[in-house]
C-alpha cells in the first residue's frame, strides 16, 4: 500500500507542477499544439493514472504509471540539453534552466519511474507465485 501511495503522490506532483505552469506556455502558432496544451494532456494523464494506482495498484496501472513518468522525465531530460526544432505540430521546448517547480517535477517524475517499475515487477512476481490469488 505504501508503493501505491508514493507512486500516486509522484503522479500527483507531476500534474500539479503542469497545471500550474500550463497557463504561461499557451502561445502557439497556428497549426502547432502549444506546450501549454501539452502540459495540460500531461496532468490529465498523471491524474488519471495516479487515482487508478491508488485504487487498483494492478499491473495495468502501474504499467500506466511507469508510461507516464518515464515519457515526461525522459522529455523533460531531453528538452532541458538538447534544442530540438518544433517537428509536426510539437512545439519547440528547449528550456535550459533549472526552476524550482522544474525541479520539483522532474524528481517526481523520476522517483515515479522507479516506484512503478518497483510495482510492476512486485505485481508480476506476486502473480507467479504459487498458491496465491490475484
Amino acid at each position: 500500500m505504501v508503493r501505491r501511495i508514493l507512486t500516486a503522490v509522484a503522479l500527483f506532483i507531476d500534474a500539479g507542477v503542469h497545471l500550474l505552469l500550463a497557463p504561461g506556455h499557451q502561445d502557439a502558432p497556428p497549426g502547432v499544439i502549444s506546450q501549454g496544451t501539452l502540459f495540460l494532456l500531461e496532468a490529465a494523464a498523471a491524474l488519471i493514472v495516479g487515482v487508478w494506482v491508488l485504487v487498483r495498484g494492478s499491473r495495468a496501472s502501474y504499467a500506466a504509471a511507469l508510461v507516464v513518468t518515464f515519457t515526461a522525465f525522459a522529455a523533460v531530460m531531453l528538452y532541458r540539453y538538447v534544442d530540438i526544432p518544433a517537428f509536426g505540430p510539437i512545439p519547440a521546448m528547449y528550456d535550459p534552466v533549472w526552476f524550482f517547480s522544474k525541479t520539483l517535477s522532474a524528481v517526481a517524475e523520476a522517483a515515479g519511474t522507479l516506484l512503478a517499475l518497483a510495482g510492476l515487477v512486485r505485481n508480476s512476481r506476486s502473480r507467479r507465485s504459487p498458491g496465491r490469488d490475484t
